[in-house]
Parts: structure tokens; sequence; C-alpha cells
């Protein structure tokens, strides 16, 4: 199965509780718990924004994975990946 990823933050999403919801409750399949809730995103960030914000938790994404980053060196892949998710590309 394909891995799911936030297209507003680029968070994997595999258990129910990381998906977003839509307005009638069920689960969106595109924004993860953090970005999107009850058919709404729950912050109005620029792409900027969004990615100052996502490097406050690059300790977080460390402690989970093999590939350690600076917080320098995740903003630099964070101003790559972004523009390519759904709500960045235009």
């Amino acid at each position: 199965m394909e891995q799911k990823i936030c297209q507003s933050c680029g968070m994997p999403m595999v258990t129910p509780e990381e998906f977003g919801t839509n307005n009638d409750g069920s689960l969106n399949q595109d924004y993860c718990c953090y970005c999107y809730k009850d058919g709404n995103f729950t912050s109005q960030f620029t792409m900027d924004e969004m990615i100052a914000h996502c490097a406050q938790y690059v300790e977080d994404f460390n402690s989970d994975s093999d590939t350690k980053l600076t917080k320098e060196q995740a903003i630099e892949q964070m101003k790559q990946d972004f523009p390519t998710l759904k709500r960045w590309s235009k």
C-alpha cells in the first residue's frame, strides 16, 4: 500500500488518527489531523510560514528516523518538497 503523506506539511499518515477530517467527519485522505479539521485548514499559513512551523519539529522527526537532519538541512529539503504538495502547487 502506498504511504500517504500530508499534502500540506509532508507528515506521513498511517493510523486513522493521523488523518484530517472532512465536514461530515469522514477521514480526509490528503491532509493530516494537524493541518485539516472539519473540512478546513487549521491554520492559514503561507508555504514559507508552514516550513518555519514544521522546522520546529526536526528533533521529533530525527528521533523516529534513520536519517538525521539539522534544522537548516530540513528547511532546505522542505523548500524543495513543499512546492510539489497539493496545497502549495499552483
